[in-house]
């Protein structure tokens, strides 16, 4: 053979033989393990998925309140977390206690597929369906508190902003459960615990660590943040406020509480109310210039200083020389509602004195998941300050003292009493506007209540001492006598402040087991969890409703005045008088809430 047929058959050869692969080139995803672990938190379980979605729909339920669809995609979105959470606990004890010792499973993949498939397609249908229905519902809770609906549309985009939540708070779950899978792996590596061991170990001190951060960092820096933040806001004055320069409010040239001390509040607390000329004006008769009094937490250094610059002041003022003293206890901010004041003064046309007290920079909210504590205390110091006071006046001549409180007002008066014997030996008469859930003598009360009552409406002891209503004409209260000094409560079936409580999550409450108030959909259902978001996004809307819903109660308040204190001669034609100047001055000192 020649050399060019060897090389002919080289050649061949060559060309014959099957050419080396080059290796694949890694993907993104393989060549950086951090992207993959990152892409790994997206997966998703198709057990979770529908119970994601179910948990989901029901958080489009009715609920007290007309919610956008901010307010609904954010509890949609911890609704579906919550769901998912759930699903993939139900599917894994399937797993583990059913199926894996199942011959047959896992399914073949021609069984599988179309079911992975399928379970997305028909959550996102049955999302969208839900939503054009509670679309509906929103429109119906509006229309019943003659407030402005939603459109089908506009709430469409509420999936959206769900998905996005219930995605971050599924990641962060799986980002904490890698962190506890690799302390354990760190344990059994270097101190030989066992897996078990070092799992359990390595859950506690995840727990741990995240217990330190939520409640020694965040809480504790966020809570001075928004502390430091709402102590600027005091500072300052609203527009329109000025230094009031008549004796009888404090702020006023010769008080001894300084006008700069007596915070954002304070301030707009004495510089408004209605004049004696006013009063005179609007009642037919000559008035008296209403006494204002009202200490800032600036006007003093503690709390006992405080109560002593009160006493000085009242005294100035000759406020135990009127008819009526009202002590209130503020919401956290010190805010005192102006309605609430200014119906006071008209009924009493001037022949009053109101007393209030900061206590805190925060609104009520805050104070209430803070530092709910601090509001008891606070009313009991202002309470009993001016009680005992009292007390060392002559009886013939001293006026009679009301307590007023809304709000976590409520809970700030509640702290000076024990019972309603204590209240019925102390005071002459309490009226208390939307009380929070968690105020213990409301909260016993609601629980003894007589048989049959609604807890919407309850009554105990037949109202002879104490009474709920929930809107002006509930106020009578029935037939029965109602002994002086009366208490009254008055509650919307829509106030999200009255009906919210952490046992929502668990527990039906009784009042979602009987027939809806007056402005409560028939249709809203309780479900585990997802009720207690529901309600909670209600409280960030309770004062964004019409008066007479939800926590606005408007000129209601003027009826329960009325009620508590019984003016001699006073007829419901004189209460519809002062309701339209009421309504006259609605905003002049300042907003309800």
């Amino acid at each position: 053979m020649t050399d060019s047929g060897v090389e002919r058959e080289g050649l061949t050869e060559l060309r014959e033989s099957p050419q080396p692969v080059p290796p694949a080139r890694p993907s993104f995803q393989q060549r950086h393990p951090f992207v993959v672990w990152a892409w790994s938190l997206l997966s998703l379980d198709f057990t979770g998925i529908a119970f994601g979605t179910l948990f989901f729909c029901w958080s489009l339920t009715p609920s007290l309140l007309p919610r956008d669809w901010l307010y609904q995609g954010l509890i949609g979105g911890i609704s579906a977390a919550i769901g998912y959470a759930v699903g993939t606990a139900i599917g894994w004890l399937v797993y583990e206690f059913g199926l894996a010792r199942r011959s047959w499973w896992p399914l073949s993949d021609r069984i599988i597929r179309p079911v992975k498939v399928a379970v997305p397609i028909l959550s996102l249908l049955a999302a969208i369906i839900m939503l054009v229905y509670s679309a509906g519902w929103q429109r119906e809770l509006s229309a019943l508190m003659n407030a402005e609906g939603t459109t089908t549309t506009g709430y469409i985009r509420t999936l959206g902003l769900s998905m996005l939540v219930a995605a971050a708070l599924i990641a962060v779950w799986r980002v904490l459960r890698d962190l506890v899978r690799w302390v354990a792996r760190q344990l059994n590596r270097w101190l030989k615990i066992p897996s078990p061991a070092a799992s359990a170990a390595g859950f506690a001190v995840v727990l741990v660590l995240v217990f330190m951060l939520v409640d020694g960092i965040l809480l504790r820096v966020g809570y001075d943040a928004v502390n430091s933040a709402f102590s600027l806001q005091n500072n300052e004055t609203r527009p329109g406020v000025v230094q009031p320069l008549l004796p009888e409010k404090s702020g006023s040239p010769v008080s001894l509480a300084p006008w700069d001390t007596l915070g954002f509040e304070g301030r707009n607390f004495v510089s408004g109310g209605i004049s004696a000329a006013e009063l005179t004006a609007a009642n037919g008769e000559p008035a008296q210039e209403p006494i204002r009094v009202y200490a800032g937490l600036e006007t003093a250094q503690d709390t006992d200083a405080r109560m002593d610059i009160v006493l000085d002041e009242l005294e100035r003022t000759g406020a135990f020389e009127r008819k009526t003293l009202v002590i209130i206890p503020t919401t956290g901010t010190g805010w005192v509602n102006p309605t609430a004041a200014q119906a006071i003064e008209l009924v009493e046309n001037g022949d009053s004195a109101l007393v209030a007290a900061q206590y805190s920079y925060l609104p009520s909210w805050i104070s209430f998941l803070a530092d709910r504590s601090k509001a008891a205390a606070a009313g009991n110091a202002l309470i009993s300050a001016v009680h005992d006071r009292w007390l060392t006046k002559p009886e013939a001549t001293r006026p009679k003292l009301y307590v007023y409180g809304e709000s976590l007002g409520t809970q700030a008066g509640e702290g000076a009493f024990d019972g309603l014997a204590d209240i019925r030996e102390t005071v002459d008469g309490v009226l208390w506007v939307g009380p929070p859930n968690s105020n213990p003598l409301w909260r016993s009360l609601t629980d003894r209540r007589d048989p049959g009552t609604p807890e919407i409406q309850p009554v105990y002891a037949d109202g002879l001492i104490v009474r709920f209503a929930d809107d002006a004409a509930a106020i009578p209260g029935g037939p029965g006598p109602w002994l002086e000094p009366r208490v009254l409560y008055i509650q919307h079936p829509s106030d999200p402040v009255v009906w919210w409580s952490t046992d929502l999550i668990f527990r039906r409450p009784g009042w979602l087991s009987e027939p809806p108030g007056f402005d409560r959909l028939p249709s809203m259902r309780w479900f585990p969890f997802v009720t207690f978001w529901q309600v909670s996004a209600d409280l960030a809307n309770a004062a964004g409703v019409p008066d007479g819903h939800g926590h606005n109660y408007g000129t209601t308040i003027l009826d329960g005045w009325v009620a508590v204190t019984t003016p001699d001669g006073w007829t419901q034609a004189d209460t519809e008088r002062v309701r339209d100047v009421l309504e006259s001055l609605r905003g002049r000192d300042g907003p309800e809430k």
